[in-house]
């Protein structure tokens, strides 16, 4: 089950909004779903700072609406204990929304000028919707409506986005380019990991090497493959043995880039990793920037570095080499001379 928590500000001292009605129609639009047992809706109003980190700890949403004053790089409004405004500032909640991020799916802040608070809690929360410029209270309650009859009929949170928009246009609301969405694609987190049988390609010591470890006994390692790099050798008289070979580089042009990071991602999702999500995140920055119409391959490079940081840190890494090796020569030819150090990885 999802649950939504609404919450709702509008101090003494702001221009008064139609917020009861917002969450009255919200309540209806889920009430007639097809799929309304999956939802429960929370509501909390006269939102204090502290009110907030409070509710998130109670009710632990999947999906946190926001509906009130926004005030661009400012912050948003909630109140203070005498029921005036305060302003939240824009860093404040994202930090916030980061400890929340395990939970929390969605966003929404259906809020004036929250596209800024939209961008910062995107860096935590997979899906955040804010507002480009001042929305009207119809086209506020409008979008709200059409966005949760989609997910109450089982759509997903851009298709949800879609409607919304869309409900605007509909109504005769010129207020459809108001909204924006920030959104990564992932598999949810939440999903059962798949079993994963680990062949690792480094020899195992035996217990009988083992237990020769008080007479410094050599513990030798073998590493072999298409790789560049260096290798560092730890601990006490050990032998490193590093066979290192050429590795050929295709012409960036032949390199279907989407398909090799598409290989890449699924390969790295057979790791069972504490730092599962920072891997996705990593991935969903890549897709982020190749969906732009001139992607920087800087950026690419960069958030791949990431999850590769991330990913060599699992138990099995090693075993998924041989498998990462043609896929990551190929995405290391499309990035350029400046990523050649991510052939490193395989070494």
């Amino acid at each position: 089950m999802k649950k939504i928590l609404i919450l709702s500000v509008n101090p003494k001292n702001t221009d008064q909004l139609r917020l009861d009605e917002e969450v009255r129609e919200i309540q209806i639009a889920l009430k007639l779903a097809t799929h309304r047992a999956g939802f429960e809706i929370v509501t909390q109003s006269a939102l204090r700072v502290e009110d907030l980190r409070r509710a998130l700890l109670e009710h632990q949403p999947t999906i946190v609406h926001f509906c009130g004053h926004g005030a661009g790089s400012h912050g948003l409004v909630l109140e203070n204990n005498s029921g005036q405004m305060q302003l939240v500032s824009t860093e404040s909640l994202a930090r916030l929304f980061k400890s929340f991020q395990e939970d929390i799916e969605c966003v929404l802040l259906n809020a004036c000028y929250s596209e800024t608070q939209a961008v910062a809690i995107h860096q935590h929360i997979d899906c955040v919707i804010g507002m480009n410029k001042p929305i009207g209270d119809k086209a506020a309650i409008k979008f709200a409506v059409g966005f949760y009859d989609a997910l109450g009929a089982g759509k997903s949170y851009e298709a949800g986005f879609e409607l919304g928009c869309a409900s605007l246009d509909l109504e005769g609301i010129a207020e459809s380019e108001t909204p924006i969405i920030k959104i990564r694609r992932r598999r949810n987190p939440t999903e059962p990991q798949a079993n994963v049988t680990h062949t690792d390609s480094v020899k195992s010591l035996s217990e009988d090497d083992m237990s020769q470890s008080k007479g410094w006994q050599n513990r030798a390692v073998s590493v072999g493959g298409s790789v560049t790099g260096s290798a560092i050798t730890t601990g006490d008289s050990n032998i490193t043995s590093v066979q290192y070979q050429v590795a050929s580089l295709p012409a960036p042009e032949s390199v279907d880039i989407r398909a090799e990071l598409n290989a890449l991602r699924e390969i790295l999702e057979k790791l069972e990793s504490s730092d599962r999500r920072k891997i996705d995140n990593a991935f969903a920055d890549v897709e982020e920037e190749l969906n732009k119409p001139q992607p920087d391959k800087n950026e690419v490079g960069k958030a791949l570095e990431r999850a590769f940081d991330y990913a060599k840190k699992a138990e099995g890494f090693v075993s998924l080499i041989g498998k990462i090796t043609p896929h990551l020569t190929k995405t290391v030819a499309w990035l350029g001379v400046n990523w050649h150090k991510l052939l490193g990885i395989m070494g």
